[in-house]
């Protein structure tokens, strides 16, 4: 990344602040995400999780925290990875960057392949585009839920 281009993404980010995240994510926004999770989360042998952040903090600015390297670190420290069966994904969003990071434990990877994660991406990045934040979740969720319920299905107990 050049120097204009890191002075950018620093005034993006310290811009943001939770402007961004109260437009884009509203608290009823949010509380329909958290309803499809809930919801969802029924249906599969797993874990979804959800993060929306508005910025990067200027520790992560200065040490070039890419928003991929920000959604391994909430991997890890949300313990998504810490399934039974290593079905577990985060959604990642990060709106200063306007990126949208996608992150599956190894099993679930190796099932679904990076094609199917980036198509799922793709499909929020559109509606993104169009100011439906809601909707592109809300559908991603739906597409991840529906990828772990075909490989990690509930099973009845005996």
């Amino acid at each position: 990344m050049g120097k204009i281009e890191g002075i950018h993404r620093f005034l993006r980010h310290w811009m943001a602040g939770c402007r961004w995240a109260a437009r884009d994510f509203p608290a009823s926004s949010l509380v329909r995400l958290e309803a499809a999770l809930d919801r969802e989360k029924q249906t599969y042998d797993g874990e979804i999780c959800f993060v929306v952040e508005p910025a990067l903090d200027w520790w992560q600015l200065l040490h070039g925290v890419t928003p991929r390297d920000r959604a391994w670190e909430l991997f890890g420290q949300l313990g998504v990875w810490d399934t039974e069966k290593n079905s577990g994904v985060l959604l990642y969003v990060l709106l200063a960057d306007r990126s949208i990071e996608l992150v599956a434990d190894r099993a679930v990877h190796r099932l679904v392949g990076e094609a199917r994660w980036q198509a799922i991406c793709s499909g929020m990045e559109a509606e993104f585009r169009r100011g439906r934040f809601l909707e592109g979740s809300l559908e991603a969720i739906r597409a991840v839920a529906a990828l772990l319920r075909q490989y990690f299905p509930v099973q009845a107990e005996s």
